[in-house]
């Protein structure tokens, strides 16, 4: 597996919805083989999703995984490793929660962005089966996250009060505890 460079903000690639997969594609063993260095570069980033234009590549498939403990997301709930492919996203109801977001492709900034508490989201795995599955509160915002990029959207687009923009540091000194409460309740309530 190769760890490959992210991109970062700036770069055109992340501005371009990313082109759907084919099947011919899907059961490629290239294709294969980047879906296994996307896992792998998320992962040695310590991140809890990597979109492929994130790596510089237009199909739209994502990954998505939060370990636990989660160095960057501590309080994130577990979500195995799932892959998406084509993924398509519906927000259930009118319930959103606003998350403080970092990112990959953008170091070192967060900021709060609202999100719809439950999402529908219908995907093909890596194995062509396809899914069709609810998913909830911060859960649902790392799908959405990850579903945006591919749509060429940066967290930074959804933030609508600037004043929320914090460097890691000072999100961790002024802000974590209050975020990390309010989140931790959702997760309770949720359960995801």
């Amino acid at each position: 597996m190769t760890i490959l460079p992210i991109l970062e903000i700036g770069h055109p690639v992340l501005r371009q919805r990313a082109r759907e997969v084919t099947p011919e594609e899907l059961a490629s063993p290239e294709f294969q083989r980047f879906v296994d260095d996307l896992i792998a570069t998320m992962r040695a980033a310590g991140g809890a999703g990597l979109a492929a234009n994130q790596v510089g590549d237009t199909r739209r498939v994502a990954v998505i995984e939060v370990t636990q403990p989660h160095l960057r997301y501590p309080y994130k709930p577990p979500i195995p490793l799932t892959v998406i492919i084509n993924p398509v996203l519906t927000a259930i109801g009118d319930e959103t929660f606003a998350i403080n977001e970092g990112c990959l492709s953008v170091p070192d900034l967060r900021g709060d962005v609202d999100r719809a508490v439950s999402v529908r989201v219908r995907w093909t795995d890596r194995d062509g089966v396809e899914h069709d599955e609810p998913r909830h509160g911060l859960t649902a915002g790392t799908f959405q996250h990850e579903v945006d990029h591919l749509d060429g959207i940066m967290f930074l687009d959804r933030v609508t009060d600037t004043t929320t923009l914090t460097t890691w540091s000072q999100f961790d000194e002024h802000r974590r505890e209050a975020f990390v409460a309010r989140a931790q309740a959702l997760v309770a309530r949720m359960g995801s």
